[in-house]
């Protein structure tokens, strides 16, 4: 009797530890944790918070990721949206998350009492109530739980991204505090420390995004020109996801929603620099892969140097110099040396007599060292340039309503290359003589296109006169 006893009371203390440690709870108070084993779980079951060992590794790391994907947490970069202590990993499982009277969120060892990871709260005072709460968005805020606000956050890990952009996410800079939002990526498989890359947003002249390996650009989206990014044709309205840039007095940023909350979507940048666009597939249970970066040679960061276009329908040699330039280092063999760029072929005078060639669908140049006015037009963006000796070309910063604002460029132009769509129209500087030489090129391919269809006119005159003349003397 006394072992059925036993037996009841080990029955019921092995549900309770169950229930524990599957408690599907969205809110961390003062005086709770997560441990691990256990999970913060979002209201509507979509987000995931708990503890993981990515790969090979047997570390424990705090994450997030979707729900669905929670079985696959450990297997691959791209499934944890967000690691807390990327850099310093648990050594045991011993982990355990708890929120302290001043709204900040503690990541300790039990085995030892050691802070692995805190986040940093930017309340003045303790809290009477401090919680922190898994949205819906895949967002872990830290707010007071008296205040109704839901605006009035504390703390929020969007603020601290990993290498993953989930929608509503941000990429860019508040320029009031100071606050920088960009994806770097992981380690490897095994190790969620941030790795070689890089994906932000570079604030200089017009702004633009960038994938950076250190101080090396891999990849440049182009400028913002009202629709896209202008080394972006794909990206166009969709029944899929929204697109959204924003630059302001107080933001400069980049985000993203989607349109079906059911269909799990997110934004990684791979270990090897490479940007995805996922999306889940529930019939297979995995993510469809949406390759953003690089998608072909000419996406490689200025891969034709400068004053050169590249244009991937001309492989092997996608490369070739803007009309009236000329390559640097002239080739030994059939291809050129396109690492130093092409050079004018006629130098620059300061006067009026220079004058600009027309660069039809093309992505528009590196804009670090560019210029912006969005409330002029086209014609006086032109004698804008005209008028500075060091402007080297000019467009218009937006493209909607068939164009307007103004882009000029102060340095050689870099990173250029030909759209099959969605491209824009550039206007290069170049010396008069380049523009006589344009001019009289295309008089002499009007005269030769008039003379030889008069050829022909005359060719096919003589015929049916011919044909005619034997028709006649087949009838005497």
């Amino acid at each position: 009797m006394a072992g059925f006893t036993m037996l009841i009371i080990y029955f019921f203390l092995l549900s309770y530890i169950t229930i524990t440690t599957t408690l599907s709870l969205d809110t961390i108070t003062l005086g709770q944790s997560i441990k691990d084993g256990e999970k913060l779980v979002s209201a509507s079951n979509v987000f995931e918070l708990g503890f993981f060992s990515p790969g090979k590794s047997s570390g424990r790391y705090l994450g997030i990721w979707y729900k669905k994907d929670g079985e696959k947490a450990a297997e691959e970069t791209t499934s944890v949206a967000w690691v807390a202590n990327r850099n310093n990993s648990i050594s045991d499982s011993s982990g355990f998350l708890s929120i302290n009277a001043q709204g900040s969120l503690v990541l300790r060892m039990n085995s030892t009492n050691n802070i692995v990871w805190s986040s940093k709260s930017n309340a003045s005072k303790s809290l009477q109530n401090p919680v922190a709460v898994l949205l819906e968005s895949g967002n872990l805020v830290v707010k007071d739980g008296n205040d109704k606000n839901p605006d009035n956050i504390l703390w929020q890990s969007f603020d601290y991204p990993g290498n993953t952009l989930l929608p509503g996410m941000k990429i860019g800079k508040n320029l009031v505090t100071g606050m920088e939002w960009l994806l770097s990526s992981w380690k490897s498989i095994d190790d969620p420390a941030p790795g070689d890359f890089v994906w932000s947003i570079d604030y200089h002249g017009s702004p633009q995004l960038f994938v950076g390996m250190g101080s090396k650009v891999q990849y440049r989206s182009g400028s913002w020109n009202g629709l896209r990014w202008t080394g972006a044709p794909y990206l166009k309205t969709n029944p899929v996801y929204t697109y959204e840039f924003v630059s302001n007095e107080t933001d400069v940023f980049y985000t993203f929603d989607i349109q079906d909350r059911s269909v799990p979507s997110k934004v990684v940048l791979s270990s090897s620099g490479d940007v995805l666009r996922l999306e889940w597939i529930d019939s297979t249970q995995t993510w469809r892969r949406f390759p953003t970066t690089p998608l072909d040679r000419c996406e490689i960061y200025d891969v034709c140097g400068s004053y050169a276009s590249c244009n991937i329908n001309k492989s092997p040699d996608v490369c070739e110099c803007l009309k009236g330039f000329t390559p640097k280092s002239p080739a030994e063999g059939k291809i050129p040396d396109w690492t130093e760029g092409c050079v004018r072929r006629a130098p620059l005078h300061c006067n009026h007599s220079n004058g600009f060639l027309k660069h039809k669908e093309v992505k528009l140049p590196n804009t670090s060292h560019s210029w912006v006015d969005n409330n002029i037009s086209l014609a006086e963006c032109e004698k804008l340039c005209l008028s500075n000796c060091t402007c080297t070309a000019f467009a218009n910063s937006d493209v909607r309503e068939g164009g307007t604002g103004c882009l000029l460029w102060f340095s050689d132009l870099l990173d250029i290359r030909n759209l099959a769509t969605n491209g824009q129209d550039l206007y290069v500087r170049v010396a008069a003589s380049e523009l006589g030489t344009e001019k009289k090129r295309v008089i002499i391919i009007v005269t030769c296109v008039v003379s030889a269809m008069g050829v022909l006119v005359l060719g096919w005159i003589i015929f049916i006169m011919y044909k005619r003349k034997l028709r006649i003397q087949g009838k005497l």
